[in-house]
């Protein structure tokens, strides 16, 4: 599979600042970065969990670390969606 990659500065005492290792940074970035776009509806959850380099499934458990909600429908949709089970 071809890849692209970012590469994006910041202060080297970032890690520091937030006690973690600069690899742990690293992938709080990704994470948060597919989490945004997950949530922009611009990304599947597939796709974002891709990104950010995960298994669907962890990806969507890890959510809500973020405030993000696994689903976001309207109530009507959701009372539809449950009654249709």
């Amino acid at each position: 599979m071809l890849s692209n990659s970012i590469h994006v500065e910041y202060p080297a005492h970032f890690p520091d600042a937030l006690q973690t290792t600069p690899e742990a940074f690293a992938q709080e970035a990704r994470m948060a970065m597919a989490i945004k776009l997950f949530e922009m509806k611009r990304l599947s959850s597939g796709m974002a969990a891709q990104l950010a380099g995960i298994e669907r499934v962890t990806f969507l458990l890890n959510l809500h670390r973020y405030g993000v909600p696994m689903l976001d429908l309207p109530m009507d949709e959701l009372e539809a969606d449950i009654a249709n089970t």
